[in-house]
């Protein structure tokens, strides 16, 4: 397959949980899809709409926002607005067409690199069937 071909996705993980459980997944040497690039936030709850628009205009396929586990935000509530967010723009990906998969929002803990594993493999496998996000 033609790097080109490839799809694209595009992850945003607190440093706090998400990123310290990929960062895990990395030191004990379990592999997930290098097609994934990882965008290090202190907290979901400053990922704006805007930029999760901007990584699917710059090329991404789908885009992953992944916070702590719920109740468990280490910024009281961040991700549980980050999750209404992401809630909202899936609403609006669907009726666009585009479609809500592209978008997902995953909580673990900085211990669960399992989880973030998983999850991060199971939604590159779904953007795949989805295909490239056309460009016209």
């Amino acid at each position: 397959m033609n790097r080109e071909d490839e799809i694209s996705i595009v992850a945003f993980c607190c440093n706090e949980c998400s990123y310290a459980a990929a960062d895990l997944a990395g030191t004990s040497r379990i592999q997930y899809p290098p097609n994934v690039r990882i965008i290090r936030v202190p907290c979901t709850g400053e990922v704006d709409l805007t930029y999760i628009l901007k990584a699917f205009n710059e090329g991404a396929d789908g885009v992953i926002v992944a916070g702590c586990l719920k109740e468990r935000c280490h910024y009281t509530d961040g991700n549980l607005k980050a999750e209404a967010r992401v809630e909202f723009l899936k609403e609006i990906f669907e009726s666009i067409g585009l479609g809500k998969s592209r978008l997902e929002m995953y909580f673990m803990s900085s211990a669960m690199s399992d989880v973030f594993v998983n999850k991060v493999k199971e939604f590159t496998e779904t953007i795949r069937q989805l295909g490239k996000v056309s460009s016209s």
